[in-house]
């Protein structure tokens, strides 16, 4: 098996932008290929206020770019009512400049209506984002030459415009946090919708929970059982090895690239344990 294992974090739920760094730095070190953020304001957990409050995904990234030598940072993915197209653009090939070239942008058309209430961000129905989508993505690619642009990741559950979208315009398609059948079936929607364009990268998510011992796994599980505006996740709980199985099913379904999604920023444990005992039997 070899995968390219990144983390993916969801600083909305509660992390300064020191956490985030210590987080990044960390990951590096450990051997991680990358380190990619959600591009939400408000948590997404219900009832939870996300204290100590929200951090702007490219301002965020635009520091880490400076703090990183080597691991790949990014959104995962940038919401399209959030930022005009043009103003995306420039803001992730500046921070993609300020990386030495290594962005990777992931845009999304967006679900989460109670943040934009929160900060006066139109939010139209959910056609009118997908054309939002659309237009920004094709907006972007005109934009950025094809040879000298950071990667383009399109990802989501929808049945239809999401695999049309990114086999038209992404270089990767990324199914978030979905069970191992869920995934396949997405990477097949996108296979079918590619016809004879290149092929595309295909990356899946997983929630992980992993440790050493029951009191470990039962802590770092605790999150996962909050009631959450999230839809269905399927989590890996339990020992190492378990996050090894799971990788092993989504590498046999098409996955290139893994990012697992660790709840805690702070916890430089969780992601220690998973550098030494997963990343050496998978990457």
């Amino acid at each position: 098996m070899s995968t390219r294992i990144g983390l993916f974090a969801e600083p909305h739920r509660g992390a300064t932008y020191d956490d985030q760094s210590r987080m990044v730095r960390a990951a590096e070190r450990c051997g991680f290929e990358s380190w990619l953020r959600a591009d939400h304001y408000q948590t997404t957990d219900v009832g939870v206020r996300g204290e100590p409050g929200p951090t702007d995904a490219w301002v965020t990234l635009a520091g880490l770019a400076r703090e990183t030598s080597r691991i790949r940072i990014g959104t995962l993915v940038s919401c399209v009512t959030f930022r005009p197209a043009r103003a995306l653009a420039m803001l992730a090939a500046q921070v993609d400049r300020m990386s030495g070239g290594r962005v990777d942008l992931g845009i999304g058309a967006g679900w989460y209506e109670r943040e934009h209430r929160a900060y006066g961000i139109p939010f139209p129905p959910r056609a009118a984002r997908f054309d939002m989508l659309e237009e920004q993505l094709a907006t972007i690619t005109r934009i950025w030459p094809s040879a000298t642009r950071p990667p383009i990741i399109v990802g989501g559950r929808g049945a239809r415009r999401t695999p049309e979208l990114a086999a038209r315009y992404a270089d990767e398609f990324n199914m978030p946090f979905a069970s191992v059948p869920q995934t396949a079936r997405a990477f097949r929607r996108v296979e079918e919708a590619r016809g004879g364009r290149p092929p595309l990268v295909l990356s899946a998510g997983i929630v992980a929970a992993v440790g050493r011992d029951a009191a470990q796994i039962s802590r770092r599980a605790a999150p996962l059982h909050a009631p959450s505006a999230l839809p269905p996740e399927d989590p890996v709980i339990g020992p190492p090895g378990l996050l090894v199985e799971r990788i092993g099913e989504l590498a046999a379904a098409g996955a290139t690239r893994v990012y697992v999604r660790l709840s805690d920023p702070a916890d430089l444990g969780h992601l220690e344990l998973i550098a030494a005992e997963v990343l050496p039997q998978v990457s």
